[in-house]
């Protein structure tokens, strides 16, 4: 009984804190992770790695400056893909917002 209201409170402390207009620190688009961000999902988040636009991103996180990248075509024994973790700079927004979206992001 008491899981069922803390889980609201944190989906609300989360938005706070990263603000109505940028993206989480910490994102990933497998449903199974912690970090699964369905509804931020469905808006498009855009991610500059290194200084490049990247498409293939399935989880990053800002602060700590990676992102983690499927391995080709190859997939663990669950049939899950296998990823690679990249450091560098990272910085996401949101693609809703248009070319001024606010951005997120923080030097390797």
């Amino acid at each position: 009984m008491t899981d069922t209201p803390d889980q609201p409170e944190k989906e609300a402390s989360a938005e706070t804190k990263s603000g109505a207009d940028t993206p989480p620190d910490h994102l990933a688009i497998n449903p199974r992770s912690k970090y699964y961000g369905g509804e931020l999902l469905e808006r498009g988040i855009g991610i500059n790695f290194r200084g490049e636009r990247k498409n293939n991103i399935e989880e990053y996180c800002v602060s700590e400056g990676w992102v983690k990248v499927q391995a080709g075509k190859t997939v663990d024994r669950k049939g899950n893909p296998l990823l690679i973790k990249l450091n560098g700079e990272v910085e996401a927004w949101f693609e809703d917002l248009g070319d001024d979206a606010p951005t997120i992001k923080k030097g390797a």
